[in-house]
């Protein structure tokens, strides 16, 4: 990853999730985490990485299931995206 690396980090509901997730990767249905690659030279050699958007409905449904907080299970997810953004995916992704 460059210095000065950016991403943006948005928070939205099962909702809006499943309408990102149908529109960009052709799946019906709602999802915990989405990552956007950008990869952009920015200004003052700064480079923005892309973008992860967070479902919270799902964050909390998905730390009670694993036994975490809701604050940990929003980090892992935040840190989940930022895998796919440095090129880190499942095997099944397409």
């Amino acid at each position: 990853m460059k210095k000065k690396s950016y991403v943006n980090v948005s928070f939205v509901g099962d909702l809006e999730m499943k309408r990102l997730n149908k529109k960009h990767r052709g799946k019906d249905y709602t999802t915990d985490v989405l990552s956007f690659n950008i990869n952009e030279k920015l200004e003052a050699g700064k480079f923005y990485l892309g973008d992860i958007v967070i479902n919270v409905d799902q964050a909390k449904r998905q730390a009670k299931e694993f036994g975490n907080t809701y604050e940990e299970e929003i980090a892992e997810l935040v840190a989940h995206g930022m895998l796919h953004l440095q090129g880190v995916h499942h095997e099944d992704d397409a």
